[in-house]
């Protein structure tokens, strides 16, 4: 598991995209595809009150990545110090073969280049002291780059996966 995650404050989201806004132009990205992704639902609470679901879609950097086991040049590894599952770009041949077992749909394809990329939480600027972009760009701040610990990774699991299934009774 990656030492630090990106965690949302649900209750702070307005559904803006600005996070995906900032991924798309921090990493040159043509629009409408970003590394990380905010899904907004509407819905009720039990109570009958509206409210938004949100939830944010990134790479987990996987304990043990099927994106790693599928990558046949090796183009994936996982960095043992911080835990980040990293992409090279030179090594990869864009057979997407990371893209077809990723649960998370985490790895892109980059039609320009021909390649996949993925999210590696920023890392040039995290090496220059400074938050992810999504991060940085988030207009009410309801994203955060916190150390990760497996209680707030289960949690962020399961709270994606009921909003990205459309399951309105496993929100409770």
């Amino acid at each position: 598991m990656a030492d630090f995650a990106i965690k949302l404050d649900t209750k702070r989201c307005i559904g803006c995209h600005a996070c995906e806004l900032h991924c798309q132009t921090q990493n040159r990205l043509p629009t409408g595809m970003s590394l990380g992704r905010i899904q907004v639902r509407p819905d009720r609470t039990p109570e009958g009150q509206p409210v938004l679901l949100s939830a944010f879609a990134t790479c987990l950097h996987c304990d043990q990545p099927w994106c790693l086991a599928a990558c046949p040049t090796g183009a994936i590894r996982k960095d043992l110090d911080s835990g980040m599952v990293l992409l090279e770009d030179a090594l990869c041949v864009g057979c997407r073969a990371c893209i077809e077992v990723c649960p998370w749909s985490a790895p892109q394809w980059d039609e320009a280049r021909a390649k996949v990329i993925k999210c590696d939480h920023c890392q040039a600027r995290r090496d220059q002291g400074l938050e992810p972009a999504c991060v940085a760009g988030c207009t009410t701040r309801a994203l955060s780059y916190e150390p990760a610990n497996q209680a707030s990774r289960r949690a962020r699991v399961k709270y994606a996966l009921q909003v990205l299934s459309g399951r309105p009774e496993l929100w409770q």
